[in-house]
């Protein structure tokens, strides 16, 4: 494991509810994280077939134009009676003509297949969402964390607070879906505490514990 030197990384996403996640997630360690955005770095095209080919490609996008070490993340919904779908082309399933995502028509096409392979009853809607975290140096080196959150899918949307599919998707164990949390409920972890609940802060809180000190 490579030690981070400094307190500046770059959070490689245009996403603004993966950002203001990670702002929440990062707050508490003094880090400077700025956004490629903010940067004003174009996104690469997310040309693989796995969390961790993606995420990797935006890290190192991200480390290489600005020297500095780079965090990014791919995430997704993998629901387990459509085959895993939509995966790793989760944003996808959300994409307009004009290049916007309107996440309210990509959880109504997730419902519809589920409709279509009859899956109705909560036992045979399961899923997990999955965030894979990549930390890549200038170099290319890069380390990975992965977090993942079971739970299943609901059906009308309940909630609106998060992003994506947030609000179809219950937590096991939780009567409120991620839709319906504040983002404190959500992410469900802080330092010092033994288990976070949403998939981006379990990866979140490996990364921690590899190279921020945390118990």
């Amino acid at each position: 494991m490579r030690a981070l030197e400094g307190r500046k990384i770059v959070v490689a996403s245009h996403n603004a509810g993966k950002l203001r996640e990670f702002a929440d997630l990062m707050a508490p360690f003094g880090f400077e994280a700025k956004s490629a955005r903010e940067f004003g770095l174009p996104e690469p095209d997310e040309t693989g077939t796995t969390f961790e080919e993606n995420a990797y490609i935006k890290a190192l996008a991200a480390a290489t134009a600005t020297g500095l070490p780079a965090l990014s993340d791919d995430s997704g919904l993998v629901v387990d009676a459509l085959g895993g779908a939509p995966g790793v082309y989760t944003a996808n399933w959300a994409e307009m003509p004009d290049g916007s995502r309107d996440f309210m028509m990509a959880m109504e096409k997730t419902e519809a297949e589920l409709q279509k392979v009859a899956a109705l009853d909560p036992q045979q809607r399961t899923g997990r969402f999955v965030a894979v975290i990549c930390l890549c140096f200038p170099d290319g080196e890069a380390e990975y964390f992965r977090g993942e959150a079971e739970g299943t899918l609901v059906w009308p949307p309940r909630g609106d607070s998060g992003f994506g599919y947030d609000p179809v998707f219950l937590p096991a164990g939780h009567a409120r879906t991620f839709g319906e949390m504040s983002a404190e409920e959500k992410h469900g972890w802080k330092p010092g505490q033994a288990v976070a609940l949403s998939h981006r802060a379990r990866a979140f809180q490996k990364f921690a514990r590899a190279h921020l000190g945390v118990v």
